[in-house]
């Protein structure tokens, strides 16, 4: 897909028409995936838009193409580049990094102070991160805001993450510390020295963390197990 009549900018209050096509599609998109995903209505999108605190891209003829927005934590002290999504069409085309370059850097220029965190189940997502100078981090080095993991009970693994005391789930955690960071160039090479690593490491954590849900489904089920995929839909 050739991205130059593609524009990546701040979103203002005349696209918040595009709001609940974007909901739409990120609630596709983690159906697709087979993956969990915190809920978003049109209307809280609408929200990070009149705050001036989301990024959109555009085609010339006004498509949309993607969508990412920021969210404050503990008082402006951790930021999240969340909800980044990408029209199928658009999707492979690179358009989804120049997302995250753009909010990133709306995220540094609003918040320059912060530590800017993700939580991501995908592969591509962390290649992007790490693009951008993240590093995998261990939960406890995020935010211990009680809204921020309030934001994960809509997540079909919300139940994971809590049986896990909020210490892992299936989302990989990275983090960008401004006052304490390796530079993008060292944790790009670091992503690609180890990226069967992390693939392997994703698939891990699908097991490991599904499978005591899994018995107790099968119990439930007179000894039949659900599937993986089985899980997740419902």
């Amino acid at each position: 897909m050739d991205n130059q009549n593609i524009v990546i900018r701040v979103a203002t209050a005349a696209d918040k028409i595009y709001a609940k096509t974007i909901t739409d599609e990120m609630e596709a998109s983690a159906a697709a995936r087979g993956t969990g995903i915190a809920k978003r209505n049109p209307e809280y999108i609408e929200k990070k838009i009149d705050e001036g605190k989301a990024v959109i891209a555009l085609t010339g003829l006004n498509e949309w193409v993607g969508f990412c927005y920021i969210e404050t934590w503990s008082h402006g002290e951790y930021v999240a580049n969340s909800g980044l999504i990408v029209a199928p069409a658009f999707r492979k085309s690179g358009v989804a990094k120049s997302i995250k370059q753009h909010i990133f850097n709306l995220s540094r220029k609003k918040y320059p102070e912060a530590k800017i965190f993700g939580l991501t189940t995908g592969l591509a997502v962390m290649k992007i991160n790490s693009d951008l100078g993240y590093e995998p981090v261990t939960y406890s080095e995020l935010t211990q805001d009680e809204a921020f993991w309030a934001g994960c009970k809509s997540c079909v693994n919300y139940e994971i993450l809590m049986s896990k005391d909020r210490k892992n789930c299936m989302c990989t955690a990275m983090l960008y510390d401004p006052k304490d960071h390796y530079e993008p160039e060292e944790t790009k090479a670091y992503f690609k020295q180890n990226a069967k690593g992390f693939e392997r490491l994703l698939r891990f954590k699908q097991w490991k963390l599904l499978k005591p849900f899994l018995k107790k489904d099968k119990s439930a089920n007179g000894g039949k197990p659900k599937s993986f995929l089985t899980y997740f839909f419902n």
